[in-house]
């Protein structure tokens, strides 16, 4: 393993997702890195966020499944590290929302390798830094290696939720491991666009798209609009227009709130 991949194990502490969150501090402690992530992804999209170094790193993850671009995708897609050690560089183009999004958080060099079990590469490392440049050798060498121990958490959680089915426990009941898995999906985002539906008649699809163009004109993340559906705060009318709601009631259909309208 070398001796920076022994270092990264001994700092994981406990399993699923607090060894995820333990191997990312770790990763910002013993890397020339600001903020590390793990993704997780599955057929193409960004699934949530399974372990972050802090609350910055795990926002700069979400940017990924709000924006539905960004290196993650990318490693997971192409099952190669995507390295991109200045995010001026026209390489970042590919990316252009979440590339922006990035630099507005000061952040200048992003890093994603490919996190697999088995066969399959179920998400990313993502690692995050304040200022542009490659990794060098030792960086390399320990986010080759976080990326393989990043695949331990998530079985942790997988062959937790084996024993509860052999055990004969319905896996969709409340429990630890379930909470853990559960924690990846962004329910906040999938009950929000059931409120746009009710309140706009839309499609699903396009209460999901809406939900993301707001997030990218107003330079949130999709979760963090979402919250403002699900509270009331924002409301989607039937012309396509944003407008501040009461923050009381209302139901999904929206008809509690007589806030200022805002552009499409």
């Amino acid at each position: 393993m070398g001796r920076i991949g022994e270092q990264l194990h001994a700092a994981m502490r406990g399993s699923g997702l607090a060894a995820a969150d333990s191997l990312c501090r770790a990763c910002v402690s013993l890397l020339d890195v600001d903020g590390a992530a793990i993704s997780v992804v599955d057929h193409g999209q960004s699934r949530g966020t399974f372990g972050s170094s802090g609350e910055l790193s795990r926002r700069l993850d979400d940017y990924q499944f709000t924006y539905g671009e960004g290196p993650c995708l990318d490693a997971v897609r192409l099952r190669v590290p995507v390295l991109v050690a200045d995010l001026s560089d026209p390489v970042a183009e590919r990316w252009p929302a979440f590339t922006a999004s990035l630099q507005d958080a000061g952040v200048e060099a992003v890093f994603a390798l490919p996190v697999t079990i088995a066969a399959a590469t179920v998400g990313a490392l993502d690692l995050f830094r304040h200022r542009a440049g490659p990794l060098d050798d030792h960086g390399l060498e320990g986010a080759l290696a976080a990326a393989r121990l990043a695949a331990s958490p998530l079985l942790d959680v997988e062959q937790g939720l084996a024993r509860r089915a052999a055990a004969g426990v319905d896996v969709g009941e409340p429990g630890e491991v379930w909470d853990e898995l559960a924690s990846l999906e962004r329910t906040e985002v999938y009950q929000a666009t059931g409120f746009l539906i009710a309140q706009a008649d839309v499609t699903p699809v396009e209460a999901l798209v809406r939900l993301r163009a707001r997030a990218y004109s107003t330079g949130q993340t999709a979760s963090e609009v979402a919250w403002e559906v699900l509270e009331r705060r924002l409301v989607l009318d039937r012309d396509g227009s944003w407008r501040r709601g009461d923050g009381h009631g209302g139901g999904a259909g929206g008809t509690g709130g007589t806030g200022e309208r805002e552009p499409r």
